[in-house]
């Protein structure tokens, strides 16, 4: 198996929404997404697969190294034997691959965050930087899209937050700011025992909402010269709005659920959100 294989089969056994994005993106550009991607999953794999935090540590750690050896052109992995072609080509910065590690590195720091700014610090090391990285590869003219990547970037993981409150609490972490938590009156019990209530709702439709305006603050930002060629990321941030509307319509039952669209619904939207923009 080469590492655009490995890294092809990464990406679409995962089932995510980028996948479906990158399907429309010319080859060069659509090679070097799938590397990106089958990165973040790789070292996101460490921290949700290993139970033991100083195994994930320390393989987190031989990440840092890897990436640092792939930037001096001598990639060991196949991630970033694959990914190493682009590096140059499309601008990708090491400290930006280096900043995604620190994200997952929090997940073993911490498993409660205090207040929203803090939230927000987390989604951009784990969001944040993927939205430029991202930005970086489909193309861009404009300095300004890639303040559109990062805010894109955050909406999406707020939108993953929402969906997988249940899922997160039955592994302990719970990402809804604390302080949120004691605003609407829902307890972390609650929370990681499942128990939907009026006040959860409450709580999610105010989650929901700062959301979508993360959506719309984003496609302000994006400048229209630039349209085009960010497609990929329209694509999901229509696949990831059709995913809070199903919430919604849902009375927000996301403790003992996870909200998803079907395969087919998903390439319908990019492929919509391809032919009208």
């Amino acid at each position: 198996m080469s590492p655009d294989e490995y890294c092809q089969q990464k990406a679409a056994a995962s089932g995510s929404s980028f996948y479906y994005s990158f399907l429309f993106l010319p080859p060069e550009r659509r090679r070097a997404i799938t590397a990106l991607y089958a990165f973040c999953r790789e070292v996101d794999d460490t921290v949700d697969e290993i139970e033991d935090p100083m195994v994930a540590r320390t393989k987190l750690m031989w990440w840092r190294k890897e990436i640092a050896a792939m930037l001096e052109g001598n990639p060991s992995h196949p991630v970033t034997k694959a990914l190493y072609p682009h590096v140059a080509v499309y601008q990708l910065k090491g400290e930006h691959l280096q900043a995604i590690i620190d994200g997952m590195e929090m997940d073993l720091d911490q498993s409660r965050y205090l207040d929203y700014p803090g939230l927000q610090r987390y989604c951009w090391h784990v969001a944040g930087v993927v939205g430029i990285l991202s930005a970086s590869i489909f193309g861009h003219t404009q300095g300004a899209t890639l303040l559109y990547a990062e805010k894109l970037g955050l909406a999406f993981q707020l939108t993953n937050i929402i969906r997988d409150v249940g899922e997160d609490g039955r592994k302990g972490r719970i990402y809804l700011p604390v302080n949120e938590l004691q605003q609407f009156n829902v307890t972390a019990a609650d929370i990681l025992n499942g128990r939907h209530s009026e006040r959860f709702e409450a709580l999610m439709k105010f989650q929901v909402q700062r959301a979508r305006e993360a959506y719309d603050e984003a496609m302000a930002l994006l400048p229209k010269e630039d349209r085009r060629a960010q497609r990929p990321g329209l694509m999901m941030a229509a696949i990831y709005r059709t995913v809070l509307e199903e919430i919604e319509r849902d009375g927000y039952h996301v403790l003992n659920q996870r909200i998803s669209l079907t395969p087919i619904r998903k390439l319908w939207l990019a492929w919509k959100t391809y032919v009208f923009g």
